[in-house]
Formats: C-alpha cells, sequence, structure tokens
C-alpha cells in the first residue's frame, strides 16, 4: 500500500503492554530492520520502561497521538480496539489492530471506510498465518498431496476449567469470549487456506460452571474446491485436558496429521529478545518431535497399504507479518492482511454466533462478501 512517500525509518507506537503488547507486538516490532519501536503506552507500571528504555513511555493513547509516530499498534482490550483505531486513523497514523479487528461487522467496516478515505494504512493482526504448523498444512494441501481434499479439522484446546476472575477476557461482553478470542486466528487460517466460504453453522456456548463467556466452540465452514465439497471443521475449548491434533486433513489419497502448537509465544515469554530478521532469517525451528505426519494410500484400492512419513514444519515466525506492513508502508509490497480480511472474519463470526443461536446452517452472501 504506497502512501504517496517513501518512510526510510517507521517510528511504531504499540497501545498496551499487557500480554498482546508486551509478547506479540513490541518484540516482533523491534526485530524487523526499519521499523523502530519509539513509544509504548501503559498506563501503570514501568514495566515497558524497563524492557524498552528506548522508547518513550505514554500513560494515554491521547499523549501517543501529539507524537511523531508513523504506525500505531493497538494492543489493548477488545472493546477499545474501534475507538482507538478511530482515533489513531484521525490523527493521520497507520494502524495495525490485534485481533479481533472489531467486535462487530460494523465497527470492522467503519474504521475500514476511514482508512480508505484517509489513505492511510489498516491492518489486523493475523498472525497465525505465519504460524509454521498452518504453513506446513497450507503447502501440503496447495500441493494436492492428498488428492481432492474432503476435511480439514483444526484445535486450539486449552484447559482452564475454572473462570479466572483476574482477567478483562473473562468479563461478561459480546466481544469477550473464546469465538473473539480464538475464533480470529482460526477462521482467517481457513479463509487464507480456501477462500471463500458458502456456509456456516456452529456451536458456540459455555461450558464450564459459572462461565460468564463463551468458552468453546464448533464452527464449520462449508467450501467449494475443485467442484466438490470441502468442510473445515474449528474447534476451541477451554476445558480440555487432553488435547487433539492442531490439525488433520482428509483426502481421497490419503490423511496429514499435526500435533503440538506454535511455539512462539513460549519462547518470547521466556525471552522477550526476538533477533533481527536480517542478522537471522529462521529464528525459531520446530523439534522434530513435532512434525506431521502424512499417511499415504499409493493405490487407493488397496487401502490397507499405507505409506507413512514425517514432514518438517516450516519455518515462519511473526517477524513475517511486520516486515510486510513495512514494506507495505514503503510501497514496496501489496498489504498481506488487509482490511477487507478483517471485515469478513468478523463477519464470519457473527454468522457463527446468528448459527449458534438459530441452531441451523447460514449461508455467506455476496453481502456478507463486500
Amino acid at each position: 500500500m504506497a502512501t504517496g512517500k517513501s518512510i526510510s525509518d517507521i517510528r511504531v507506537g504499540v497501545v498496551g503492554f499487557g500480554l498482546a503488547g508486551r509478547v506479540f507486538h513490541a518484540p516482533f516490532v523491534s526485530a524487523v530492520p526499519g521499523l523502530r519501536l519509539t513509544a509504548i503506552v501503559q498506563r501503570t507500571g514501568d514495566d515497558a520502561a524497563k524492557a524498552y528504555p528506548a522508547a518513550t513511555v505514554y500513560r494515554s493513547i491521547e499523549d501517543l497521538l501529539k507524537s511523531d509516530v508513523d504506525l500505531v499498534v493497538i494492543a489493548t482490550p477488545n472493546r477499545a480496539h474501534v475507538p482507538m483505531a478511530k482515533q489513531a486513523l484521525l490523527a493521520g497514523k497507520h494502524v495495525v489492530v490485534d485481533k479481533p479487528m472489531a467486535g462487530t461487522w460494523e465497527g470492522a467496516k467503519e474504521i475500514t471506510a476511514l482508512a480508505k478515505e484517509s489513505t492511510l494504512l489498516l491492518s489486523p493482526f493475523h498472525c497465525s498465518r505465519w504460524h509454521g504448523d498452518f504453513a506446513t498444512l497450507k503447502s501440503v494441501v496447495n500441493a494436492s498431496t492428498l488428492g481432492r481434499l474432503v476435511t480439514i479439522e483444526a484445535k486450539m484446546d486449552r484447559y482452564r476449567p475454572i473462570p479466572r476472575v483476574s482477567t478483562w477476557k473473562e468479563i461478561e461482553s459480546d466481544e469477550n469470549g473464546i469465538l473473539m478470542d480464538l475464533g480470529p486466528h482460526m477462521v482467517d487460517q481457513a479463509m487464507a487456506l480456501l477462500g471463500r466460504p458458502s456456509t456456516v453453522t456452529a456451536s458456540v456456548r459455555a461450558d464450564r460452571e459459572g462461565s460468564r463467556i463463551a468458552d468453546a466452540f464448533d464452527l464449520t465452514l462449508e467450501f467449494q474446491r475443485e467442484e466438490a465439497r470441502v468442510l473445515f471443521r474449528l474447534q476451541a475449548s477451554l476445558i480440555a485436558a487432553a488435547t487433539g491434533p492442531r490439525f488433520v486433513a482428509h483426502g481421497v489419497n490419503g490423511s496429514f496429521v499435526k500435533t503440538g502448537i506454535d511455539g512462539q509465544q513460549a519462547a518470547v515469554t521466556a525471552n522477550p529478545h526476538v533477533p533481527s530478521i536480517d542478522d537471522q532469517p529462521e529464528w525459531i525451528r520446530e523439534d522434530e518431535a513435532f512434525w506431521g505426519e502424512l499417511i499415504l494410500a499409493p493405490n487407493p484400492a488397496e487401502p490397507a497399504v499405507l505409506e507413512r512419513s514425517r514432514i518438517p514444519t516450516l519455518v515462519r515466525d511473526y517477524r513475517g507479518y511486520y516486515r510486510n506492513i513495512r514494506d507495505a508502508l514503503r510501497g514496496d509490497a501489496a498489504l498481506h492482511v488487509t482490511p477487507k480480511d478483517g471485515c469478513r472474519v468478523i463477519r464470519l463470526l457473527e454468522l457463527a454466533l446468528q448459527s449458534s443461536r438459530e441452531r441451523r446452517t447460514i449461508d455467506v452472501t455476496d453481502s456478507d462478501w463486500e
């Protein structure tokens, strides 16, 4: 996305220094040459100042927006995403918004229109496209290794049987809950892999006793691919002590199974220093124990004869997201994760809620994909 001028050193301000700002944004902004983390908004405390002494710490977004930052990263609780994105865009700043881009489709469309009108970059932080497990699944599917694709199953399970009282994520709100937390990642991955779905069928519910938020969902997206139906089943729960495979894909020639979860969050939590992408192009490589398994039938007429092989997990990391943001601002590349992507994700999540509420399958129309 060209902005009319060349920006050689893009000044970045991160709003919020909780989990999102501290783990998912500040370390990766700092690891991309051409991006300079110059400011952080932390309302209280001195964690940000200790972690990034070269950055100016502000106590409000209003003070940040008076500074010379070029790009504002919104890494706050969900309810603040749209109002803060609007503030930043109206102040003439480019914006990255952590997922979900908005709490409603209308909110997502509103900030999308504002960014377009202002000729400013706006991108939702759909970082899971830069997960090695997803990249590996995508490579297997795109190579038609499994033959005609039939189903994909994706799980992001956790075990938190007792609702936590110390986090905004457990506060009752339409903008909170597991569908708005993990759903944006999973739906965006499905869209990035297969495009536009034709229908949405979902169960969104609270499985834990005393839960004030939706803490589990089963969501099925139906796609048309190669003139055949493909079902992409997404599942997440906060009451799953025994987690299943991260991905399972079935085709007429066999299956691909991937266990384990992407290790970037754990790595940055343990050590917030992420090396420069120029100095160390491959930052994190998955242990061979978690590589996926490919199970193929050389001759489908003999289904009992199967060949098994391990598939190395492709190396991907969130620095790739921010490298693209840098290049898009310089006019050197197209924006990978667009505002339209964010709007479509939110719309599909809304349709999932409608499906669950009405207990029926919902068609995805042209207007939903505008």
